[in-house]
């Protein structure tokens, strides 16, 4: 999001600037380091002053470098009917995602655990669009199931999936990406069958 600064005069030259100060943050996440605004100005030799202007806190610079997808769907073109084959289709997408830029989602995952309660939910991971795109997933299954159990799966699901899980099954249960990941799908699909059979005849 830009900010009222940005929206006025030479405004190519700030969006280069603000291009600058974010890839500069990307890069030192992608070292393993969470920067402060000071820290990304100096990567991107641009003032602290200057940086202020664009980003006047470390949580609005790391909230901007955070590769987040808007996408409204993360199923492919023509995806298929049954809610349990999509489902696992966007858990794997998510997941690659995720995997893809494992070094800014971790950065990302300790900013919103130190974040205050009381701040506004602006940050990526507070957003929930991984919800949107669930129920996006689970859409034909709305008719088959109750509204309360439709949502009781969709954040059943999510709280399985993502950095967060990520991060314990892989740092705290020892398991490698890749088994973190068939583990989810599999947590996933039988939440899916589970809720599916609830609702059975």
């Amino acid at each position: 999001m830009s900010t009222a600064y940005e929206e006025s005069g030479r405004t190519q030259q700030k969006t280069r600037t603000r291009t600058a100060l974010v890839e500069a943050a990307r890069d030192l996440v992608t070292l393993g380091h969470t920067p402060t605004v000071e820290e990304a100005a100096a990567a991107a030799s641009i003032s602290r002053t200057t940086a202020y202007r664009y980003f006047p806190n470390q949580h609005a610079l790391l909230a901007a470098a955070h590769p987040e997808t808007t996408a409204a769907t993360l199923l492919p073109p023509d995806p298929p009917d049954d809610p349990g084959e999509r489902l696992d289709l966007v858990v794997r997408e998510f997941m690659r995602i995720i995997l893809d830029t494992e070094d800014q989602q971790r950065a990302m995952l300790r900013l919103s655990l130190e974040a205050n309660r009381a701040d506004p939910p602006d940050l990526p991971l507070r957003q929930g669009r991984a919800i949107a795109w669930l129920e996006d997933a689970l859409e034909p299954m709305r008719g088959r199931v109750e509204h309360a159990e439709f949502r009781r799966l969709v954040l059943a699901v999510r709280g399985a999936m993502g950095i967060e899980a990520l991060v314990w099954l892989t740092d705290i249960a020892g398991l490698s990406s890749t088994e973190a990941v068939d583990l989810m799908r599999w947590s996933a699909r039988a939440m899916y069958d589970a809720t599916v059979g609830r609702e059975s005849p």
